[in-house]
């Protein structure tokens, strides 16, 4: 952590890197807390124990800092001065005080904060750091906001925003649909009822015929005092409903809340279709998936082609050196594959024991036996040590090209036969199915 030295020179360099503001008089509540956001964060914190330290370190390099804490009362700015410097240089402030009620919390939220954290319980640590987490990885989530009343729409995303959300705003039902349609990263949708196009009904119905509530989540918003319109968006598809005038704190509660939903959903999803030991696909996610890829790269008049490759002598590798050094060499061989086709939209994938499956979509078999010869001579340049002793893996690689007469369990039997002629013929090597 950077604590703030009081005596440092002008001259003295800052670092590039983005930090953390902790801003807190008390030097025992600063020294935990700092080194529990460090350790969450994995960001430099930078701790001032005033208004006066603040204003010095912010005003060398205002764009340095990526958050503040900032307690709301320092013994030189006793009225949340200090939250006031954070916010008005356009630093993501999250509040916490030792004192808390409701003409506190409305002196808090009149301010553009993150969020606020009474300092009230033993769990405050945890909070707080939780809640920095949090406005961290928000900024990875856009959420689409849809109302056709302007003022409306901007405060609604302007509240977003504080949150540190990537907002994007749509004035109409249709142009959401059109908004969805192009932007694949859209992860949450807050649509108003009454819009006159299409309602906050229709438009959550269209949302569900295409994207499924672990993809895409929708929330209701309407300033009507009629209970059944929460009723009819729940009914429609949507996943959660906030009565207007917003509350900002059960806003930012229900928003996070569907938010964790997704990434629940996502880690859920990554562990049903990924191997545990090499972090690739699954043969279950492999198969799933493969028959997709084919038919759209047949459907632009486009070839295809499948490789599968295995380690050469694994058993005997495993049996000499144990287990341990099996699951490495798996690992190894993996990370290889994965560097070798990152960003290629290939589809790799474990599909059992030593043996790996690769789908070029788009690929005639020459193209596809060039990057598999290129696997296998990365592959062979990998040592793993072990007792002192360096073991060189190499593997056997089978390729076929993929046709529309026959099935793909069949392709993949000729890759297969072609890789036990790669393995009869010496190993370390590439063949092609006849």
């Amino acid at each position: 952590m950077a604590y703030r030295a009081n005596g440092r020179r002008q001259s003295e360099p800052i670092d590039d890197q983005l930090k953390v503001l902790l801003v807190e008089d008390s030097r025992t509540y600063a020294l935990a807390l700092s080194r529990r956001l460090e350790a969450e964060l994995r960001l430099p914190i930078v701790v001032c124990q005033s208004l006066n330290e603040l204003h010095e370190v912010v005003t060398e390099n205002r764009a340095a800092y990526t958050m503040a804490v900032v307690d709301l009362n320092l013994p030189d700015a006793p009225h949340g001065e200090a939250i006031d410097f954070t916010v008005q240089r356009g630093i993501p402030t999250i509040v916490h005080t030792a004192s808390y009620d409701l003409d506190t919390r409305n002196r808090i939220m009149e301010r553009d904060v993150i969020d606020y954290v009474p300092k009230d319980s033993a769990f405050t640590l945890e909070t707080v750091v939780a809640t920095a987490r949090r406005a961290l990885a928000n900024r990875q989530t856009r959420i689409l906001v849809v109302d056709d009343v302007s003022a409306t729409r901007k405060l609604l995303a302007h509240m977003l925003k504080v949150q540190q959300y990537q907002v994007i705003e749509a004035s109409s039902g249709d142009q959401a649909l059109s908004l969805l349609q192009n932007d694949p990263d859209i992860r949450l949708v807050v649509s108003d009822y009454y819009m006159p196009d299409l309602d906050g009904y229709e438009l959550t119905r269209r949302i569900r015929r295409q994207f499924a509530s672990d993809r895409l989540r929708v929330i209701g918003v309407s300033s009507s005092s009629d209970r059944m319109v929460s009723v009819g968006f729940l009914k429609a598809g949507a996943n959660d409903f906030i009565s207007m005038p917003f509350i900002p704190e059960e806003l930012q509660c229900r928003i996070a809340s569907n938010v964790e939903t997704l990434e629940q959903l996502v880690q859920l999803h990554s562990l049903a279709s990924r191997d545990a030991l090499t972090g690739l696909f699954n043969r279950r996610h492999f198969f799933a998936n493969a028959g997709r890829l084919i038919e759209d790269a047949q459907a632009k008049k486009r070839k295809s082609a499948v490789a599968i490759l295995d380690i050469d002598d694994f058993k005997q590798l495993n049996d000499s050196h144990g287990h341990d050094f099996g699951d490495q060499a798996l690992a190894s061989v993996a990370r290889c594959l994965a560097q070798s086709i990152e960003g290629s939209g290939h589809l790799l994938a474990r599909i059992g024991g030593e043996e790996f499956a690769i789908l070029f979509p788009g690929l005639d078999a020459k193209a596809a036996m060039r990057i598999s010869d290129h696997i296998r001579l990365d592959i062979s340049h990998e040592t793993l040590l072990v007792d002192d002793q360096q073991v060189t893996l190499t593997v056997s690689i089978g390729v076929a090209e993929i046709d529309a007469a026959s099935r793909f369990d069949q392709h993949l039997i000729a890759a297969d036969r072609a890789l036990y002629v790669a393995k009869r013929e010496g190993r370390n090597r590439v063949r092609l199915a006849e």
